[in-house]
């Protein structure tokens, strides 16, 4: 390794660890082999709880999640994702993933090697695709599904958003990548989420995102939920919410109001960490659970 390339890891190292230092106390580190290479997991709450996988959207890493865990890791065990081949700690290795079909093989791997036989699923951005896709090929490993801010589940991005990302695109670097969150979030984000896609956008060898098909809603079959960012710059927040209460009209479909696509998770706070308490909890035994541990 280049003594730049090793400074990149070094500048990376520094960000995430001071992001994962803000988890709630007890959080565990977990290395889940795969047969696409080693997934990091950050899991807080009950080993007994309910599980909640939680996937994040690109260069945001697993350790985007540190409010939601200590919001949620009280009724639930939440095992937060480092995307393989994306900035984290999770390790490529064995069989590449080339297809949606490989990510969802990669998933079922990864919650059986957590002892996970269904689980509550969670993705912002990108990975709200991946669970959404996710879902629709394994329905029966998902008990509830809830999509914050979505991409290419419901509507295209903005052609604005995908010009004022063509620098980073292009040339993955800090200054480029900080400043499309600057623009984005017209300087709302979290600086220590901020830090971490900013440094990992340098580094080198991840592998760009799979191209995946818009998956087929009618396919689901437990609850789900839709958190659209009322001032996303990369889609129409209200267009998305349509197109989703049409094609879930059963769903849970709501706009939180003056966060940003690339703020969440981290700055959706409250209003977003209540939502999805209220809606992982509706008709779930609580008392049972209470009474189990």
């Amino acid at each position: 390794m280049s003594s730049t390339a090793s400074r990149t890891h070094q500048d990376f190292d520094a960000a995430y660890d001071a992001l994962l230092a803000r988890w709630p106390a007890g959080t565990a580190e977990l290395d889940v082999p795969t047969p696409y290479g080693t997934t990091r997991v950050h899991a807080h709450g009950p080993a007994g709880a309910p599980p909640l996988v939680l996937l994040p959207g690109g260069g945001a890493t697993g350790a985007v999640w540190a409010g939601t865990a200590a919001a949620l890791g009280g009724q639930h065990r939440v095992l937060a994702v480092d995307l393989p081949g994306d900035a984290g700690r999770s390790a490529p290795g064995g069989r590449p993933l080339r297809a949606g079909e490989d990510l969802a093989a990669w998933l079922d791997a990864l919650l059986d090697g957590l002892g996970a036989e269904r689980t509550d699923l969670c993705g912002h951005s990108y990975g709200a695709l991946l669970a959404f896709g996710y879902a629709e090929r394994r329905p029966q490993r998902v008990d509830r599904l809830a999509l914050l801010d979505p991409t290419q589940c419901f509507a295209g991005f903005r052609p604005g958003y995908v010009l004022r990302a063509l620098p980073l695109l292009l040339r993955p670097t800090r200054a480029n990548a900080l400043a499309l969150l600057a623009r984005e979030t017209a300087g709302t984000a979290d600086p220590d989420c901020a830090e971490v896609y900013g440094q990992g956008a340098g580094l080198p060898g991840l592998a760009p995102p799979l191209r995946l098909r818009r998956p087929d809603a009618a396919a689901l079959r437990g609850p789900v939920l839709v958190l659209v960012a009322g001032r996303s710059g990369a889609h129409d927040a209200r267009k998305v919410a349509a197109a989703a209460r049409r094609a879930l009209p059963d769903g849970e479909v709501a706009v939180l109001e003056g966060v940003t696509h690339h703020g969440l998770p981290a700055v959706g706070g409250d209003a977003l960490n209540a939502r999805l308490a209220a809606f992982l909890g509706r008709g779930r035994d609580q008392a049972a659970f209470g009474a189990s541990l």
